[in-house]
């Protein structure tokens, strides 16, 4: 296979095939299919939940963002639907020129102080809030410091930024400091992590990447994505997990609160900043109102029931625990991201493929969004789930695993077993 993939990768490059865009595509998708890199969407028929349509059958739903369980919640889609009514669906403009509704500004208020920040700002995704930041905060000479596993929107945003790029290690403190004490003494630095890193759901070192900020006159920025509104005892995050407060915090719509969309809080000067110089907030068309609304109504419910976060971290404790019992190679951790890690690309999407057969969803994630020989299966828990659901998941898991060599041995007691409808 890997002949064949290096003979595609010659052909690609010979002369003659720059005569045409299609077959120079076509080409390059073949090479894709190869090496098991070539991706492809599989639509839900229907709404998202801890079940799913998909196919044509019901299947476990482990693949989602929605932690929570909030994005079909009736009280967040009725407040979607409040909004529309009073406010229409489309913005119909950028922020700054005809595109501020009061949803906008109520949601910016109600997660600053959520957050325990002055302010807020709005932004269309967690991608365009990332490009946004970095871009507009640092200029060419000036120092980024960034977690060698960050999101592809945070090394994006990096290199738009035309700041100098340093990469430490992940979470290696040691390494960072080597590169802070190497920079410059009089120029700007910003450290960048996310708070639970989205493919190895492990946590950010926040205490200590904020007294480095500290000692070396740094910014500290957090991606908190993943950590708002399951983490921390009223859900605030990894700043309130871990009791810091970093100059920059950023985090999504999208994953806890159901929604989409995207947010950054800080001080009124970095928000003002940010405001007039961000050109992914200046020049691009308002979020729908409708989107604010229903994220707003989504926060509501995570501070007022923090059973949610209980639930879920039970949840993830369990389908955790019997993975790893199975003989999956899993890294330590303990929030609703459980990486299983499978190596290459092939048998990644070998076991995920299986797994749907069996009714679980799950994707399998490949390079280049983890290096090359790191495919794992993202495994992630709500907290919707019931333990049926869970069970069921595990039975499926133990076959598909042992059908294509990833575990032997010790079996699940078969009192423990739900046999998997499909």
């Amino acid at each position: 296979m890997k002949d064949h993939a290096l003979l595609l990768s010659n052909r690609l490059e010979s002369p003659g095939l720059q005569e045409g865009m299609e077959k120079t595509l076509w080409m390059e998708l073949q090479l894709r299919q190869v090496l098991g890199l070539y991706r492809e969407v599989l639509p839900l028929e229907g709404p998202l939940g801890p079940l799913v349509r998909v196919r044509g059958r019901e299947a476990i739903m482990l693949a989602s963002n929605d932690y929570l369980g909030l994005a079909g919640d009736q009280r967040v889609l009725e407040a979607a639907a409040r909004a529309l009514q009073e406010e229409g669906w489309g913005a119909g403009g950028s922020r700054l020129v005809s595109g501020t509704f009061p949803s906008h500004k109520g949601f910016e208020a109600a997660i600053a102080r959520f957050k325990g920040a002055e302010r807020a700002l709005l932004f269309g995704s967690g991608y365009l809030a990332n490009l946004g930041i970095l871009s507009s905060l640092l200029r060419p000479g000036d120092f980024l410091f960034s977690d060698a596993f960050n999101h592809a929107s945070l090394i994006d945003g990096a290199r738009l930024s035309r700041a100098e790029v340093r990469v430490f290690r992940h979470n290696n403190l040691n390494h960072l400091e080597t590169l802070l004490g190497a920079s410059p003494v009089k120029t700007r630095k910003l450290i960048v992590t996310e708070g639970v890193f989205s493919m190895e759901g492990d946590l950010g070192r926040l205490p200590e990447l904020s007294a480095l900020a500290k000692r070396y006159g740094a910014w500290l920025m957090v991606d908190d994505a993943h950590g708002t509104g399951v983490l921390g005892e009223q859900g605030r995050g990894t700043a309130e997990h871990f009791g810091v407060v970093p100059e920059i915090q950023m985090g999504t719509l999208g994953k806890a609160l159901g929604g989409f969309g995207a947010y950054v809080c800080g001080s009124k000067t970095l928000v003002d900043h940010l405001l007039n110089s961000a050109r992914t907030f200046v020049y691009t068309t308002a979020p729908p109102p409708a989107a604010a609304a229903a994220a707003r109504r989504a926060l509501e419910i995570v501070e007022g029931e923090p059973e949610r976060r209980e639930k879920l971290r039970e949840n993830a404790h369990f389908l955790r625990s019997g993975l790893q019992n199975l003989g999956f190679e899993i890294p330590k951790g303990a929030t609703p991201i459980i990486p299983i890690m499978t190596g290459e690309a092939e048998r990644t999407m070998a076991l995920s493929k299986k797994l749907l057969e069996l009714g679980v969803f799950v994707r399998g994630i490949r390079p280049p969004t983890v290096p090359e020989g790191r495919g794992r299966l993202r495994v992630t828990v709500m907290a919707t789930h019931q333990r049926s659901h869970l069970e069921q998941a595990l039975d499926a898991f133990e076959r598909a695993g042992r059908a294509l060599g990833f575990i032997s041995g010790w079996k699940r007691p078969s009192s423990h077993r739900v046999a998997v409808h499909v």
